[in-house]
């Protein structure tokens, strides 16, 4: 598919003070940004206006978010990106070789932005762990065909863990590209409530949800 457009979905709520630094460093790398907005409080749309970008509203959830976003993009492929992850310098290229392919999902490797050791271990074994298992995480920039996205159902509605149930999905249908390249991604949480406690939170999460309990449970959780 020479020549496919690629559009980046950027769900987003309360980040009037990120949106337009975010915008600002896709220039060169697609062709269209759609902002979902999911009600934000401050100026998060209007920024993201005065940068350039489509915004759309949406009811709140990244899941609801991301799915209108997708439903209104253009491109024949699907970016979906966190206001708090920049993608790597070669993105532009890689996203263009991915869609002369024949692949029909991938993620890029991830960084954490903070400098600490722990980080460091955290993002190896976040990588690690993607290419073993096949599943990614909304940090790790997914990017998925968008015809492949609509004959799976998009993100299904649910609270939390969208990007994990995503994937499993998509694995079911063939291997992620793991591209070795890395989106720095904003380790703000981790410094906010601790390394270990963190560590802890995601791990029990995850586990909980591939145990069966709710997403909606989940969510409260992760509050």
């Amino acid at each position: 598919m020479p020549g496919a457009r690629v559009s980046v979905v950027m769900p987003v709520l309360n980040e009037s003070q990120r949106v337009r630094g975010a915008l600002a460093r896709l220039a060169g790398v697609t062709t269209e940004c759609i902002v979902v907005d999911g009600g934000s409080t401050d100026n998060t749309s209007s920024e993201a206006e005065a940068a350039g970008a489509q915004v759309i509203r949406s009811e709140r959830g990244r899941a609801l978010q991301q799915n209108a976003g997708a439903e209104a993009a253009s491109g024949d492929v699907l970016l979906f990106l966190h206001v708090d992850t920049v993608l790597p310098c070669c993105a532009r290229e890689r996203l263009e070789s991915f869609a002369d392919s024949s692949d029909e999902w991938g993620r890029f490797d991830v960084s954490l932005s903070g400098s600490a050791r722990w980080f460091r271990m955290i993002e190896w074994f976040m990588n690690r762990r993607s290419r073993l298992t096949g599943i990614a995480t909304g940090d790790q920039a997914i990017f998925v065909r968008r015809s492949v996205f609509e004959e799976i159902g998009g993100f299904a509605a649910i609270e939390l863990m969208e990007d994990i149930e995503l994937s499993a999905r998509l694995r079911e249908r063939s291997k992620p590209v793991c591209l070795g390249d890395r989106v720095i991604t904003s380790s703000r949480r981790w410094e906010a409530c601790g390394v270990p406690r963190t560590v802890l939170l995601m791990w029990r999460l995850r586990l909980q949800f591939f145990l069966g309990v709710s997403p909606a449970r989940l969510a409260e959780l992760y509050r």
